[in-house]
């Protein structure tokens, strides 16, 4: 029998990007099996994520001063019609999402000052008035069981039968038509077909472009179908990669398109960035080219088998530097083709989803 849902109307924020916004899917979820409505509040860098998560009836806008790679200015007139639009909507309960370097204060005032009686959040900073719930994250905790762990406190819970892992609204667009000759009529040539995703959202995050345009060559001589992936702005960046070798996919997909061709792939090789998390979404096994700038255990695919590449012990390990600090790129310039063709190898032969205990993905025991 499906529980009853409390007829409450909730907003649930993550102000950050798309891959940040697919890492706490679960947690949405969990709050849609338990309230009437949720509704998810984004930046414009999250948005085509948030459209793509099941369990979410409307998805509102808000670029924040306070988040982002290139945030805005402080705009009055920007928060003052985001103020109105939560009036209008009469939330009851507002969990605000955040990672760990962050602060939920900010969205707080403005929830309050909206009138939401219940405020959720993880904070480390004394929160006055703005929370009824601080939350303390435990250590230890991937993004996605942090982002669950929050939506407990608000008294949500994921029904039964649901695995916690990442997921994403069905169905999907087809793939490209540039890409139907490599993965076929409804991705039929998968097991023939990997994805190299060159680029990331953070420079700092993704393989030097020779570095990527040697791995994509040396899986095309494997017998691969290369398929090289990007946003339209990485057109330059897609084409050198895949050079002869590849098919150039980049600038061709939007977040959905490109969730088509991740699925219809046996394997996709990609930097910690949005594409890696939107792979664990469809199920496709990582080749993790993991840059140490932020915590590994905290950020890598979940769910799904991976093996993390790259020298977690550099020098630029726990910076959150954005661009490199150390000439050369040391920690992913050190992964060599053979690596990585040997880790496709490696992940195509494996199962493709991580077992679960006790309802949760036990991420652990995959090779990293």
């Amino acid at each position: 029998m499906t529980p009853t849902k409390h007829r409450v109307r909730v907003l649930a924020v993550r102000l950050d990007s798309d891959g940040d916004v697919l890492l706490t899917g679960p947690a949405v979820r969990a709050l849609a099996a338990t309230y009437d409505q949720v509704d998810l509040l984004v930046s414009g860098e999250g948005l085509q994520a948030a459209e793509l998560l099941p369990g979410v009836t409307e998805v509102l806008r808000f670029d924040a001063p306070w988040s982002g790679a290139e945030p805005p200015r402080v705009s009055a007139e920007a928060v003052l019609d985001l103020v109105a639009g939560l009036i209008a909507r009469r939330y009851q309960l507002a969990v605000v999402f955040t990672s760990f370097h962050q602060s939920p204060l900010p969205m707080a005032l403005l929830a309050r000052l909206a009138g939401i009686r219940h405020l959720v959040g993880v904070s480390e900073d004394y929160p006055g008035s703005l929370l009824d719930v601080r939350h303390r994250r435990p250590p230890g905790l991937h993004e996605v069981e942090a982002a669950l762990d929050l939506a407990d406190q608000a008294g949500a819970r994921l029904p039964a039968g649901d695995d916690g892992l990442l997921a994403v609204r069905r169905p999907l667009p087809a793939v490209p038509a540039r890409a139907e000759h490599t993965l076929g009529a409804g991705g039929a040539w998968r097991q023939r077909a990997v994805v190299v995703h060159p680029g990331a959202s953070v420079p700092a995050r993704a393989p030097l472009p020779e570095d990527a345009r040697a791995m994509a060559a040396r899986l095309a001589r494997d017998g691969w179908d290369v398929l090289v992936t990007g946003s339209a702005a990485e057109r330059d960046l897609t084409a050198y990669v895949a050079g002869g070798h590849a098919t150039d996919l980049g600038g061709r997909t939007g977040l959905a398109e490109l969730a088509a061709v991740l699925e219809s792939a046996a394997c996709v090789v990609v930097g910690n960035t949005g594409p890696a998390h939107l792979a664990a979404a469809v199920g496709t096994p990582v080749v993790s080219l993991f840059a140490p700038v932020v915590p590994a255990d905290r950020w890598v695919p979940y769910g799904v088998p991976r093996l993390v590449l790259g020298d977690q012990g550099a020098v630029c390990r726990g910076t959150r530097a954005r661009t490199c600090p150390v000439p050369g790129h040391p920690c992913l310039a050190s992964v060599t083709p053979d690596q990585v063709s040997d880790a496709v190898e490696r992940l195509t032969h494996l199962p493709p989803r991580a077992p679960t205990v006790a309802g949760r993905p036990r991420v652990e025991g995959w090779p990293s």
